[in-house]
């Protein structure tokens, strides 16, 4: 391809068409056939060297890109694959696959103006209110995780007390509480929004992990003596060791009595909402002043999609809002429709994200949603059984949703390599954590594809490697 062309479109359009439909075909043949091969598979020598190449001065032309994106189609994290049940990864789906084909084609800038990309992340935003039981009034912002949901949602809580917009946080007394079983993306919101990982108060758990309520009150009062503010308290819902929820209604109780923004992280968790098994358990989440979870987690999906959920529009728009002269907004024309998501967090430049969000919901609905988390929890309740039956091996917590972690009786050194050989040889993914100072095969059931006879697969795999 030459240098010092003019046009960087495609020169010929059909030929541009014909190898992105090769590529559209061997994308949908990965999906289709996602349960087979290998869960995960190491990234060939060779094409790790491919992807070590000088920068192209001259470039190699579609098709050629065509063709060595279809060659990276296996080697993904896995998460596509029935068997994949490490961490908390949702498993994605074909209307995502739709969705960025479109998105990509628009190449819509969300930061804000009037266009019709806009009106898609609005509908969701009125979308997730109704799934949570939030008020019409209450503001939503599309994002990349939980992680920066969690960001935009504590600094609308510290600006609701601080007036730290200007000043800077000075030498505060706000302190914040979450069980020690909570994300830490919280910790790391409260380090970079100047409060200090110190300030957010690790309460202890119960034999369920759940946050000891007993405890959160003997510590609010120690903080309070010591002339220190609460002002956040955060609910868990959905751990990430074991998948345990806090009382969420409990928390909401304490909160409004004690005048503290009750915070959920519920990055897969919350989805249960959607769950005839699990929304008893989020009872509470609907009083919330914020919630952040994933879509890409549990709702399937495809990377990234995150959401943050704020009961109080004010609060949320205050925290962000201000623009310079060259984002000036009008009635009339491009520059119409304010607020925009720029008002309710810190970025300008956003993409279409939302649009597979829409697409995934518009496509399956909830009730096909919320029926695959059902499912995952009945899994997890049988493999717990598997386990529990197994003599050499000794679960290590409740089974509160989709997570169950166990241990094998000859101590760490087994257990881990159980885990390590499952992951090598491409039969399963699980993933290595600690519970209550062991370590423990960690499998994470938040997989619409995954089936009773792959969790035979995994425990047969287990036995067979478990001797060495």
């Amino acid at each position: 391809m030459s240098g010092n062309r003019r046009d960087l479109d495609p020169l010929d359009w059909a030929g541009f068409e014909a190898h992105a439909a090769e590529l559209l075909h061997s994308a949908v043949m990965q999906l289709a056939g996602a349960k087979d091969g290998p869960v995960w598979q190491p990234f060939p020598e060779d094409m790790q060297a491919d992807m070590q190449a000088e920068l192209p001065i001259e470039g190699a032309g579609y098709q050629a890109v065509a063709a060595q994106l279809a060659g990276l189609l296996p080697y993904g994290v896995g998460n596509t694959h029935p068997r994949f049940f490490g961490w908390v990864h949702g498993s994605g789906g074909a209307a995502s696959l739709l969705a960025e084909i479109a998105a990509a084609a628009m190449n819509a800038n969300l930061g804000g103006r009037d266009h019709g990309a806009m009106y898609v992340e609005k509908q969701v935003v009125a979308w997730v209110r109704q799934m949570f039981g939030f008020p019409k009034t209450a503001s939503g912002l599309v994002v990349s995780g939980t992680s920066m949901a969690t960001i935009v949602a504590l600094k609308a809580a510290r600006d609701a007390r601080l007036d730290a917009r200007a000043s800077g946080v000075g030498a505060h007394k706000l302190v914040g509480y979450a069980s020690n079983q909570a994300h830490n993306c919280v910790a790391r919101a409260f380090d970079m929004l100047g409060l200090g990982s110190d300030a957010l108060r690790a309460v202890p758990v119960n034999a369920a992990f759940e946050m000891d309520i007993v405890a959160l009150r003997k510590m609010m009062a120690a903080d309070r003596a010591a002339g220190l503010e609460p002002f956040m308290l955060v609910g868990t819902a959905g751990s990430v060791n074991v998948g345990a929820f806090d009382d969420l209604a409990a928390l909401a109780d304490i909160a409004k009595a004690e005048g503290l923004w009750l915070h959920i992280d519920g990055a897969f968790g919350a989805a249960g909402v959607l769950s005839d098994v699990l929304r008893p358990r989020l009872k509470g989440i609907e009083r919330a002043d914020s919630v952040a979870f994933d879509f890409h987690k549990w709702l399937h999906v495809n990377y990234d999609a995150g959401f943050v959920l704020v009961r109080d529009e004010a609060l949320h728009r205050a925290a962000f809002e201000g623009a310079p002269d060259y984002l000036a907004s009008s009635d009339r024309g491009l520059a119409a429709g304010r607020p925009w998501p720029v008002d309710y967090g810190p970025e300008l430049s956003r993409g279409f994200r939302v649009l597979k969000i829409w697409a995934q919901i518009a496509a399956l609905g909830t009730e096909a949603l919320g029926t695959a988390i059902s499912r995952n929890c009945a899994q997890a309740k049988l493999l717990a059984e598997m386990v529990d039956a197994a003599p050499s091996l000794e679960r290590l917590a409740p089974v509160a949703s989709s997570v169950v972690v166990f241990a094998h009786v000859s101590g760490d050194a087994v257990t881990e390599e159980i885990v390590l050989r499952l992951q090598e040889g491409g039969l399963a993914v699980p993933s290595i954590t600690t519970v209550n100072g062991r370590r423990a095969v960690r499998v994470n059931i938040t997989n619409h594809r995954t089936r009773d006879e792959d969790l035979r697969v995994l425990m047969d795999g287990v036995r067979g490697v478990e001797v060495f």
